[in-house]
């Protein structure tokens, strides 16, 4: 079960993320901690030149591009896998330009007049994320009517039709239902699509990659600040991978690099 899962390390080169906002905005302190990550076990870095949630402040493309290049080149030399977390087409063009292996989108995609432009780089992977939002970052809006796995559902549905209409394989998409406010402002949406992440790998045959790391609805449920929510974190992660994912994107890498190892020690 340990085996194979790939950890997506979090780079937030930013200056209001909610956790580490401002800390890796300098190019010289990214590319540190772009190393700290690597060494911890992350096999992919997740790079985001803006934040998304629910207090964040808009980022312009250009900005979002000016951050990126002040530290690509270098984190291309550390031989990682690159991932950039951006919602913005023009930046995702930018970094498809530079050879990037997985383009990370809190939308979803939704723009078709951009999918020319995703078929023409069939080398790179997609995280399709799900969110009740549909556009733009995370809110506090309450979470819709009905089973939230449902909801995930008819999402994927329609946008993996949507995206192989325009001749971008299934086998490059990656299902991420969202996590936290991206389903709510309520832990139980979150806690649903945990436990329903068997029957969405049943139904998509896709790879599920699950962002939980320092999520407010574990601290709700704990009663945790920020930094003392990485116990339940790795709980959370942990179980995400007993239900199937095949990823996690998280701050900390070395705490679930280290619980996959004794899982996969104790023959899991």
């Amino acid at each position: 079960m340990a085996d194979g899962v790939q950890i997506f390390g979090i780079l937030n080169i930013t200056a209001d993320s909610f956790s580490d906002g401002g800390k890796y905005l300098e190019p010289e302190a990214a590319i540190a901690q772009a190393r700290g990550l690597l060494v911890a076990g992350a096999h992919v870095l997740d790079v985001g030149p803006a934040s998304s949630h629910p207090d964040s402040q808009p980022v312009s493309a250009a900005a979002e591009i000016e951050r990126l290049s002040s530290v690509l080149t270098a984190l291309k030399e550390m031989g990682a896998s690159l991932s950039i977390d951006t919602f913005q087409p023009e930046t995702q063009s930018w970094a498809l330009s530079q050879g990037v292996d997985y383009l990370n989108d809190i939308q979803g995609f939704p723009d078709e007049s951009f999918y020319p432009v995703l078929a023409d780089a069939p080398d790179v992977k997609l995280v399709v994320m799900h969110s009740i939002q549909g556009r733009g970052p995370a809110t506090r809006a309450a979470p819709p009517s009905g089973a939230m796995v449902d909801h995930v559902s008819r999402f994927f549905e329609a946008r993996f039709a949507a995206l192989e209409r325009a001749g971008i394989a299934r086998s490059r998409l990656i299902l991420d239902p969202g996590m936290g406010f991206f389903l709510g402002n309520k832990p139980d949406p979150s806690l649903e699509v945990l436990n329903g992440l068997r029957a969405l790998k049943a139904r998509f045959q896709v790879p599920i990659l699950i962002s939980v790391s320092r999520k407010s609805f574990l601290r709700t449920l704990t009663g945790a600040e920020i930094g003392g929510s990485a116990a339940a974190t790795l709980a959370a992660e942990l179980y995400a991978v007993a239900g199937g994912a095949d990823m996690i994107r998280t701050h900390e890498p070395r705490q679930i690099a280290d619980g996959l190892a004794i899982w996969q020690a104790l023959g899991h």
